[in-house]
């Protein structure tokens, strides 16, 4: 795929250049509390600007159902993209109507405005090619010249992910750059050892790629909510804890693969235990205990990996060459049951090899415990499409980039 330098080595100044970011940050009401995404995309939209392109920025945020929605508008995300820029940013409230029309056209060179939510428009997501090419259409007259730089985004086949590059002479932004040649790290003559942490609430989330990775890792690690599946499926007592009762059978065949193929699958020897799910806007203590993983009281549900488990973890990535980690080992935003998640960032620090956070909650939690991001190997802001790029899926977002 062609990238941002290339574009950038012909005269860009007064052209107008659709930037596909990924601005779906958290907001509480209209207080963004992690920026990171927005942060992410501002090497590629300084680069643009002060080439003199008129960049025209597009993303989407939450979940809205294909119509206006004041509680996700993009209005936050581009008054912190101009706080980062240092420049004023134009916003437009509308995706393809007569704000972002007339914001366009007022832009001058160097200038820099974000159009409205782009789910906003059913035709983002619609599944039926007509009505998502149709709002491509509208989109593509708003630019000259398309970057793809939203990675969270381009596992989606969407109208501005998808079909607005086939419209337009397309090129991939730095961020986009970066973390593909990350996951070929992952994927393509990767340094051993190769640890891999899984963590999260679902295992049915992360079973393709662990389908996957047993034929590429030499250790997988598992925590987080996902890791009582494979501890009911040994037999153990898990209390309370969640479980998907319908993958005991698949975790079960994939224990037995894991043994036959020499990868080692390491699970906890114990958990920190609660009675209930703790509140997470007080923080209150939760009555937290610790007790080994084989041995959950009926009363209590497994919320985070204990502290010989901690030690077990650290001690299976120390001589670690790549390390890939999606997942918390546990209910991290609460301070009882966040040592576990911390113990595996302090580790990958701690690893000498290339460390890669998957994105998602991990890089939400490394931020959130106070870690340096800079720190680690990577920190990928895509988590589901950093798994679906080692399940060996095609990526719709990235396929569209290519010539």
């Amino acid at each position: 795929m062609k990238t941002i330098d290339e574009l950038l080595s012909e005269d860009v100044a007064g052209k107008r250049v659709f930037v596909r970011a990924d601005l779906n940050v958290p907001l509480d009401g209209t207080t963004i509390t992690d920026d990171g995404r927005i942060r992410a995309v501002v090497p590629t939209v300084k680069a643009l600007a002060d080439a003199g392109a008129r960049v025209i920025v597009a993303s989407h945020l939450g979940r809205p159902k294909g119509a206006p929605d004041p509680a996700f508008s993009l209005a936050p995300a581009a008054a912190r993209l101009g706080e980062l820029l240092g420049a004023d940013v134009a916003f437009a409230d509308d995706t393809v109507g007569a704000s972002a029309e007339a914001t366009v056209s007022g832009l001058t060179d160097g200038g820099v405005a974000v159009i409205e939510n782009l789910r906003f428009n059913a035709g983002e997501t619609s599944k039926d090619d007509a009505e998502r090419a149709a709002f491509a259409d509208r989109l593509a007259g708003l630019a000259d010249v398309y970057v793809g730089d939203g990675f969270g985004a381009v596992h989606r086949k969407h109208a501005s992910v998808f079909d607005l590059p086939e419209r337009l002479p397309h090129y991939a932004g730095y961020l986009i750059a970066t973390e593909v040649g990350v996951l070929k790290k992952l994927t393509d003559d990767v340094e051993r050892p190769y640890v891999v942490v899984l963590g999260g609430a679902k295992v049915s989330d992360k079973l393709a790629v662990i389908d996957e990775l047993l034929g590429r890792a030499d250790r997988i690690l598992i925590g987080g909510g996902m890791v009582f599946t494979f501890l009911k499926a040994k037999g153990y007592e898990i209390g309370t804890s969640l479980v998907q009762e319908d993958q005991i059978a698949v975790v079960r065949e994939y224990a037995e693969r894991a043994e036959k193929s020499g990868v080692e699958l390491v699970l906890p020897v114990d958990v920190v235990v609660g009675p209930e799910f703790p509140d997470l806007k007080t923080k209150a203590p939760a009555d937290a205990t610790t007790v080994a993983a084989d041995a959950v009281p009926a009363d209590r549900m497994g919320l985070d990996i204990g502290p010989e488990t901690r030690k077990l973890y650290a001690s299976k990535l120390a001589d670690a060459a790549t390390v890939f980690w999606n997942g918390p080992m546990g209910v991290f935003e609460h301070p009882d049951y966040a040592e576990g998640t911390k113990a595996v960032a302090q580790a990958l620090l701690d690893a000498p090899g290339f460390t890669v956070v998957g994105g998602g909650d991990s890089a939400a939690a490394v931020r959130t415990l106070g870690f340096d991001e800079n720190a680690f190997g990577h920190i990928s802001t895509g988590g589901g499409a950093s798994l679906e790029y080692l399940e060996g899926k095609t990526l719709p977002g990235l396929a569209a980039l290519e010539d």
